[in-house]
């Protein structure tokens, strides 16, 4: 929860505190309708491993002839609309941590969905968040649905009371660690019935032919990167031994590797995409690639939704809760990592590091390792 104005923070505090209680008051005087309220605010990767379950609930006996409706983030926005258009009636695309600081914008949200009367809102984020859970309890909703959580996101002293507004509070059970099972479990909960789904799934316009590689050597913060230096020995180890063109991708961060790389290498068989593709557009070059090689990122599970195989070089913050994959994932990342004692630290890093290194469980990872999990793959 980042906060950069205390004032304004305490008045979007009030609102999702307080105007819940209010909203529930008057919501007896009303009939719901038949419309249901997902909301799902987390990141990119986040969104792969769950979206299947729109589409599941949208079929269900149990919400059928309902009206489906998704709070997300606007990160995902044009996967969203390209790919889950057909199971969603309307989507509403936010910037969650801003709100914090955001009362005004905050209360018209608020409002806006508790102008919509679902009568059901689901929350099927484990992990919760203070403003996921205000907005949950703003809907009013007949039923709230969430997990019990922990306090990775929530400070207790906001969990204890935004947990009244949940009408069901699920418990997780152990053996639900993954992200993608915990997801299933809760809608398998919701739902009422068993869900025979095993996979993650993007339907893309493949070609007959699986060709290229695509590096993605950036990720949302900068210590959670296998550092450029070895990603760049990495590619010269891969032009190599191979004759497949090299296509660069990511953000902002891999902008400024890609233009170191030009300094280092000169050849037609490297492209640069970054920064020049859209979300859709990199699913699709992935889905059509030969071979996907990356940090812990989106990029990795939309490899495996895609069907493509991939390597990951991976540090022990969410240690198999987003990867390495079970085994039952037929197109599960070869995952490449240096196990600490200190594994499942929800990044919450004991080591001091400078601010332009990596965490230990990352900047240990060799080019070697990565190479022997990679060179394998260069020659299906």
């Amino acid at each position: 929860m980042l906060i950069k104005n205390r004032n304004l923070f305490r008045l979007t505090r009030f609102i999702l505190l307080k105007l819940p209680l209010l909203f529930r008051f008057f919501a007896r005087f009303r009939k719901p309708q038949k419309r249901l309220l997902i909301i799902k605010t987390d990141a990119i990767g986040d969104y792969i491993l769950f979206r299947n379950f729109i589409e599941l609930t949208k079929l269900s006996e149990t919400y059928k002839g309902y009206k489906i409706d998704v709070l997300g983030n606007v990160l995902w926005r044009d996967i969203a609309l390209k790919y889950d258009k057909a199971y969603v009636d309307e989507f509403i695309f936010i910037k969650a941590n801003l709100l914090y600081d955001a009362p005004l914008q905050t209360l018209k949200l608020g409002w806006q969905l508790f102008a919509n009367n679902y009568e059901v809102t689901l929350q099927p984020t484990y992990t919760r968040t203070f403003i996921n859970d205000g907005l949950a309890g703003l809907t009013a909703a007949k039923q709230i649905i969430g997990f019990e959580s922990d306090n990775e996101s929530i400070a207790e002293r906001y969990k204890t009371k935004t947990d009244t507004f949940y009408t069901s509070r699920l418990l997780l059970p152990e053996n639900a660690y993954f992200e993608f099972e915990r997801s299933k479990f809760f809608f398998e909960s919701v739902l009422q019935q068993s869900l025979s789904i095993n996979a993650t799934n993007i339907i893309t316009v493949s070609s007959e032919v699986r060709q290229g590689i695509v590096i993605v050597p950036s990720a949302g913060i900068l210590k959670r990167c296998w550092e450029a230096e070895k990603f760049l020995e990495l590619i010269k180890l891969i032009l190599k031994h191979t004759s497949h063109t090299l296509y660069l991708e990511g953000g902002p961060s891999t902008i400024i590797f890609a233009d170191h790389l030009k300094d280092e290498i000169a050849t037609k068989r490297v492209i640069d995409l970054t920064g020049k593709t859209t979300l859709p557009e990199m699913i699709e070059l992935i889905g059509n690639a030969a071979l996907l090689i990356a940090n812990e990122t989106s990029a990795i599970h939309i490899a495996v939704a895609v069907k493509t195989q991939s390597v990951c070089v991976m540090g022990g913050g969410h240690f198999e809760r987003f990867s390495p994959y079970p085994e039952y994932f037929e197109s599960r990342p070869v995952c490449v990592y240096q196990k600490m004692d200190c594994y499942y630290c929800n990044w919450n890093c004991i080591y001091k590091v400078a601010e332009d290194e990596p965490y230990p469980c990352i900047g240990n990872i060799s080019v070697d390792s990565v190479w022997q999990a990679v060179s394998p793959l260069l020659l299906q």
